[in-house]
């Protein structure tokens, strides 16, 4: 369709184009002619390299023309996120070649990507002689309505909005999704996809003791006896439902399951491909096939909750890409648009709980995508008349890169790995929750910490952990420090040799059953074993903002709330914008089990109300 684009080849791109394939990089090759009234004089045919840095590494595109076209581009040793770096560098690829232009938007949630591949495209352009012919030549129209009616609008694309939506859409309502991002997934995308559930199948085959009161308790204790128990027993016995559900979608977990950082469990469902990405991509396939019924706009910043005289809400208002109004009309709204991690100025002005002594400042950095993450779903529903509650619930992660506070390289989920200070020195229980982690690394010197592991953890350095990285890959970017013996290793991180070596020696004495921890370690997890042999790695990390609990105040079955416990007619929440499931404290995993499960029952409670 030259001149054209329709909005779901616009709006995704290219979202299902081997966005897998994406796990190291693409390639794309093409035909498109470029127009021959702007081909004023023939291009340099051949193929032509630039090296750019992206977001996570370095990488090279070699871009390949004729005459008159761009015919391929290569960006595959790209080492950026799935469904955030990787799928912009996909999604404008897929646009570059189709319309032989450079003038595309930057991918909202993926800038830096963005505006690398551009112009490592735009130098490659230059070798050729084609830069200023690709620069003349017009952007894609998009094709963006005024108006769209529906029975429900989702606002969010995350793992609990798309989890709504395609609930909604199973009851039979006709829903439209309208996230800020150009990417969809969320913070779900940058997770490594744990779920908590307790799943007797795959549990009895590990020898694993749970049951779904254990795992309520684990869930009201480990949030400091705060949750909301009615919220708290709901996630809780229904999680596995959850996990079902997302199976009879495509998804495939592994069979066995683990823990996450922080579980105080070992219940944790895997994806069995790298990360949360895996469940992104099932749900933006449903979506794409059920397309009749299912409409997911990007680039879509809803400004305001549209409301009728009596109070109830009737839609939305957004502007798209910042200019153009569009308007939402629905019978109900389900706000799904994630925590305020991001937002340093909001995060320091509520921060008056657990970590009030803590300068949440841009000093502490954040795992979310910046442009997520930055609570205005709060706003909107609090304009509309819901309660906000536990705002001050913020929660750290001890996973976390130091300058951007991402969860990169090595990392704290799972077991078999040892947290020691800059001198060497164990410090605190490696299975404590979160909180009590971050508290404990604080006060180590610099606050900050090395996680150690060795060939248990990574047995080949080529192949990818549950994220995808590699051992190799880590090591040529510099982000871990590797050493065959501990001496080695200590020597390379400037830790003290007899001290890390103890530490090593103490956590085997108790994997082994020998001696009682300090700390409080306690062994018996069924992927418990001893750390013996190298070669050893070892990488630094910082505590980082991980999750807000605090947000709208909702009921099991999804309202929003106003201050009298009165549900906000026709307005609902999941996810993380959410207030009352977690305490002041969320179990590792326990958040994927959130979004999934309210998001299920927002999606029906919904539609039914919008009488579909």
């Amino acid at each position: 369709m030259p001149g054209s684009i329709s909005r779901r080849t616009f709006v995704q791109g290219a979202a299902m184009l081997g966005i897998y394939g994406g796990l190291m990089g693409f390639g794309l090759t093409g035909c498109a002619a470029k127009p021959e009234e702007q081909a004023a004089a023939a291009w340099k045919a051949g193929t032509y390299s630039a090296d750019v840095v992206g977001h996570n590494a370095p990488f090279t595109i070699d871009v390949t023309f004729s005459d008159t076209a761009i015919t391929a581009i290569d960006a595959s040793t790209n080492q950026e996120s799935l469904g955030v770096g990787a799928y912009a560098l996909e999604d404008l690829t897929a646009k570059m070649m189709e319309y032989q232009t450079l003038n595309l938007d930057a991918v909202t949630g993926a800038t830096l990507s963005s505006m690398c591949l551009q112009q490592g495209i735009k130098d490659c352009a230059e070798q050729a002689g084609a830069l200023k012919d690709l620069e003349a030549s017009p952007a894609p129209e998009e094709e963006i309505a005024d108006t769209y009616s529906a029975d429900v609008c989702v606002v969010g694309g995350g793992g609990a909005g798309l989890a709504a939506a395609i609930s909604a859409a199973q009851e039979g309502a006709k829903v439209v999704v309208v996230e800020k991002c150009g990417i969809t997934g969320g913070s779900t995308n940058v997770s490594e996809g744990a779920l908590n559930a307790v799943d007797p199948e795959r549990q009895e085959k590990q020898g694993i003791e749970d049951s779904v009161d254990t795992f309520y308790q684990s869930t009201i204790e480990g949030g400091h006896n705060l949750g909301d128990p009615t919220l708290v027993h709901y996630l809780t016995d229904n999680a596995l439902d959850s996990v079902h559900w997302m199976e009879s979608l495509g998804v495939q977990f592994k069979d066995e399951v683990g823990s996450a950082t922080g579980s105080l469990g070992e219940r944790s469902h895997y994806p069995a491909t790298p990360s949360g990405n895996t469940y992104i991509r099932s749900f933006v396939s449903y979506i794409e096939q059920n397309s009749d019924t299912i409409t997911l706009l990007n680039e879509m910043q809803v400004t305001k909750l549209v409301t009728d005289s009596s109070g109830a809400v009737t839609g939305v208002e957004a502007t798209h890409r910042g200019t153009k109004p569009v308007t939402v009309e629905a019978k109900s709204v389900i706000i799904a648009t994630g925590g305020f991690g991001a937002n340093v100025e909001y995060r320091q002005k509520v921060n008056t709980g657990v970590w009030s002594s803590v300068k949440l400042d841009d000093t502490i950095g954040c795992t979310n995508i910046k442009p997520c993450a930055q609570g205005e779903g709060l706003e909107l529903a609090e304009g509309a008349g819901a309660e906000l509650i536990g705002l001050s619930d913020i929660q750290l992660h001890p996973c976390g890169t130091p300058g951007t506070g991402l969860m990169e390289d090595i990392r704290t989920s799972g077991r078999n790995r040892v947290f020691v200070n800059k001198e060497g020195s164990r410090f605190v229980n490696e299975g404590a929750e979160r909180d009590k982690l971050c508290e404990a690394i604080f006060a180590q010197p610099e606050s900050t910490y090395w996680i150690v592991v060795n060939k248990v953890r990574y047995p080949s350095e080529t192949e990818p952990d549950a994220n995808g990285a590699t051992i190799e890959n880590m090591l040529s970017l510099g982000h871990i420090v590797k050493g065959e013996t501990i001496e080695d290793l200590a020597e390379q991180t400037g830790m003290d040799a007899a001290k890390l070596q103890a530490s090593i020696d103490a956590y085997n004495a108790v994997v082994a059953g020998e001696a009682e921890d300090e700390f409080g370690f306690k062994a018996g997890n069924t992927a418990d074993t001893q750390l013996t042999e190298g070669p050893w790695y070892a990488c630094k990390k910082v505590p980082t903002v991980h999750h807000t609990m605090g947000g709208i105040k909702i009921d099991v079955d999804c309202h929003a709330l106003d201050a009298t416990g009165a549900p906000v007619k026709n307005l609902y929440a999941c996810g993380e914008c959410t207030g009352g499931i977690h305490g002041s404290n969320r179990l590792g995993g326990n958040a994927i089990a959130d979004c999934m499960t309210f998001g299920r029952v927002a999606g029906k409670q919904a539609a039914a109300n919008a009488g579909a």
